[in-house]
C-alpha cells in the first residue's frame, strides 16, 4: 500500500517545500533557510520520517532524496529568498556512486543558483562506517563550491567522529542539548564545550529548537553564531524575510543572560574513589595466621574476612593484639578460625553510595566503625576497603568546594559564580545595580533563639530574593552567612528591593516569641557578656550603580557594595541605602 504510494509521488512528484529561517544571533537577520519537504497532505507519507522510512524499506531512497533536492531548490529560487539554502542530503544518500555525478549541481545551475549558496546539510537516520569514503564524497561537492553542515550533533550515531573527520563548515547542535539550557547547568557546559571546539576548529555553530527568549539569550552569550526554532520563525511555505520584531529587540539588549547554576553535588561523587586494596584472609585462616600477617605488615591496622567474595567481617590490630597479650588465650585460640575476634557487623556499602550518605551512615553507627572503616562491595561481593580519614577528608574537601558554588543551606550559587557574573555584566558593558542585603541583629538572634531558627531566616531570606528578582535577568547570589547579593539588571530594581523589605518586615515576626512582637525586642547578652535589649531582625540593603566602564573588577565592586551596606546599617529598621558617589 505504501509503496504505491510512494512510486505515485514520484511519479507525479507531490512533494511540497517549507523553509524554516536560521538566524545570526547577534543582529537578528536571516542569513539562511533549512529546506524541509512535505508529502501531500491527504497522504500516509505526508511526514517526512514515514516517507523517507518507506523509502529506505523499498530500496528508493536515493530517488526519493533526489526529487526531495530538486524541489525544494526549485522552490528557493521561485520565492527568491535572501541568503543561503541548508539542503538535507543522508551520508547514505552522499555515498551512492549514482549521487556522486553532478546531479545536484546541474539542478542548480538550470535554476540559476550559485552553488555557494547551498550548503550540504549531512542528516543521519543510519550509521556511517565508512569514513574515508565519506571524505572523498564531501570533498567532490566542496570541489563543486558547496558548504558542508552536519546536523543534529550530539543526537546522531556518529556525529563527533564525523565532525572531526569532515571538518565541516557549520555543525547544528540537537534540540535536546538547546531546550531548557537556560535551566540545566550540564546542557551549558555541553554547547560551551562544542562552541570551544567550533572555534578553534574554525566552524560555526547552529542551535537548533529554540523554544524561547530565555534560551535564546544563553546561547547569544554562549557565542553560538546562528539559531534556529519555532521562538525565531516555524517551517512555513511563504517564509518571512526578517526574523519577528521581539527577537531581534531582544538580541540588540545589552545585558547578560543568567546562566544556570550547578547545586550542591554532594550526591554525585561515589565512595568508589575511597577504595584500597587490602589482604584478606577466609574463616578457615587461624588466629595465628592472622597474627603474623599484622607482625609482617606493621602499617595494617585491618584486615577483611571474605569467604567466596562475600565479606564477613572485620579483624582490628588492636583486638587481635590486646587478645593474644591477656594470660592463655593464645594457646587456647590460636589454631581457632579467625572468625573468633572479628568484627561480625562491619559497615559495608556498595561501590555507588555516595559520600554524603555513607558519612550519615558512620556518624550514626557506633564510634568504632570510624577507626575501622568500612568494606566497599559490589553488588555484595568485596572489592576492597575505605578508611574513616579519607571519607572524613573528601566530606571536608566536597563541603568546601561545594560552598565556594553554591551555598549548602540554601543552594543559592556562592562567591565563584557571583565574582564570574560580576565578570560577564562588568565586560558586556551594560548598566546594573548591586544590592548587597545583610541581616540586623542576626548573631543575638541566634543566641537567644538558636542556630536552626536562625537558619530557617536565612531561607526565607534567600526564597524572597528568588521570588522578587527576574530570574532571566537577575543574578542571586549567598556570599555566606546571613549576607546575601542580587545583581540586578530589572530597570525596577528598587521596587523590587522594597517589595522584599515590606515582606521581611512581616514574615519575620513568626520567628518571634509572642512577648518579644509585643515589646519589638528581645534582651540577649553582648560580647561583654552584659544583658542588652536588641530590635527586631531588619534587612538592610546597600546598593551600587555600575555604568558601564565604571569599574573594572569585582573587587571594586565588593569593596564598594560594602561601603554601601554599612551606610545602610546605620538607618534603624528596614532600610535601602543607593550610594550615588561615582568611584575615584
Amino acid at each position: 500500500m505504501l509503496r504505491a504510494h510512494l512510486y505515485d509521488i514520484l511519479a507525479r512528484k507531490q512533494l511540497s517545500a517549507l523553509f524554516q529561517p536560521i538566524v545570526h544571533m547577534q543582529t537578528g537577520e536571516i542569513i539562511a533557510y533549512e529546506g524541509l519537504i512535505r508529502g501531500p497532505s491527504d497522504s500516509p507519507l505526508h511526514s517526512p520520517m514515514n516517507l523517507f522510512k518507506t523509502a529506505r524499506s523499498n530500496g528508493l531512497t536515493v530517488q526519493v532524496e533526489h526529487l526531495c533536492r530538486k524541489v525544494v531548490l526549485e522552490r528557493f529560487a521561485e520565492l527568491q529568498l535572501p541568503g543561503k539554502l541548508f539542503l538535507n542530503v543522508s551520508p547514505e544518500s552522499l555515498l551512492q556512486r549514482d549521487a556522486r555525478h553532478g546531479e545536484t549541481l546541474e539542478v542548480i545551475h538550470q535554476i540559476g543558483i550559485h552553488p555557494d549558496r547551498v550548503i550540504i546539510e549531512l542528516t543521519e537516520n543510519q550509521p556511517t562506517y565508512d569514513y574515508d569514503l565519506m571524505r572523498d564524497a564531501v570533498l567532490h561537492y566542496r570541489k563543486m563550491g558547496f558548504q558542508i553542515a552536519i546536523d543534529d550533533l550530539g543526537e546522531g550515531f556518529s556525529s563527533l567522529r564525523l565532525w572531526s573527520e569532515l571538518r565541516p563548515e557549520f555543525v547544528k547542535i540537537d534540540m535536546h542539548f538547546i531546550q531548557g539550557i537556560n535551566h540545566d547547568p550540564v546542557k551549558l557546559q555541553f554547547v560551551r564545550s562544542i562552541q570551544e571546539i567550533a572555534e578553534k576548529s574554525n566552524t560555526r555553530v547552529i542551535a537548533e529548537g529554540i523554544e524561547t527568549q530565555a534560551e535564546l539569550l544563553v546561547l547569544r552569550d554562549v557565542g553560538v553564531a546562528y539559531g534556529q526554532g519555532y521562538h525565531l520563525g516555524r517551517p512555513q511555505p511563504l517564509p518571512a524575510r526578517t526574523a519577528p520584531a521581539e527577537v531581534v529587540k531582544t538580541l540588540s539588549r545589552n545585558g547578560v543572560a543568567v546562566y544556570p547554576q550547578r547545586g550542591g553535588d554532594k550526591h554525585s561523587a561515589s565512595i568508589h574513589k575511597l577504595l584500597h586494596q587490602v589482604v584478606t584472609v577466609s574463616t578457615a585462616t587461624s588466629n595465628n595466621d592472622v597474627y603474623e600477617i599484622f607482625q609482617r605488615e606493621p602499617k595494617l591496622q585491618i584486615i577483611p574476612v571474605v569467604d567466596d567474595g562475600h565479606p564477613l567481617g572485620l579483624i582490628s590490630r588492636f583486638d587481635m593484639i590486646e587478645h593474644f597479650a591477656r594470660p592463655y588465650e593464645r594457646e587456647l585460640y590460636g589454631k581457632k578460625s579467625c572468625k573468633q575476634f572479628m568484627d561480625r557487623k562491619p559497615l559495608i556499602a556498595d561501590r555507588s553510595t555516595s559520600l554524603q550518605e555513607l558519612s550519615y551512615r558512620m556518624a550514626e553507627a557506633d564510634a568504632h566503625h570510624l577507626f575501622n572503616g568500612f568494606i566497599i562491595t559490589d553488588q555484595g561481593r568485596y572489592l576492597g576497603m575505605g578508611t574513616g580519614h579519607d571519607l572524613m577528608r573528601e566530606i571536608t574537601q566536597m563541603q568546601i568546594h561545594a560552598a565556594r558554588y553554591a551555598n549548602p543551606l540554601t543552594q543559592l550559587p556562592g562567591n565563584v559564580p557571583i565574582n564570574e557574573h560580576i565578570d560577564r555584566l562588568l565586560e558586556s558593558g551594560t548598566r546594573f545595580w548591586v544590592c548587597y542585603f545583610d541581616l540586623d541583629h542576626f548573631k543575638p538572634f541566634n543566641d537567644v533563639y538558636g542556630y536552626r531558627r536562625g537558619d530557617d531566616i536565612i531561607q526565607l531570606t534567600g526564597n524572597l530574593l528568588r521570588s522578587h528578582s527576574d530570574p532571566d535577568r537577575d543574578f542571586v547570589g549567598h556570599i555566606g552567612g546571613d549576607d546575601f547579593m542580587v545583581l540586578f539588571q530589572s530597570e525596577d530594581w528598587e521596587q523590587r528591593c522594597q517589595s522584599v523589605l515590606s515582606e521581611f518586615s512581616v514574615s519575620v515576626l513568626n520567628f518571634y516569641s509572642t512577648e518579644d512582637r509585643e515589646r519589638s525586642g528581645y534582651l540577649s547578652e553582648d560580647r561583654q557578656g552584659k544583658k542588652v535589649f536588641y530590635s527586631l531582625m531588619s534587612l538592610s540593603i546597600g546598593a551600587i550603580r555600575v555604568e558601564p566602564h565604571q569599574y573594572y573588577s569585582h573587587h571594586q565592586i565588593a569593596t564598594a557594595a560594602a561601603e554601601s551596606k554599612k551606610q545602610a546599617k546605620k538607618v534603624h529598621g528596614n532600610s535601602l541605602f543607593l550610594d550615588r558617589r561615582q568611584p575615584q
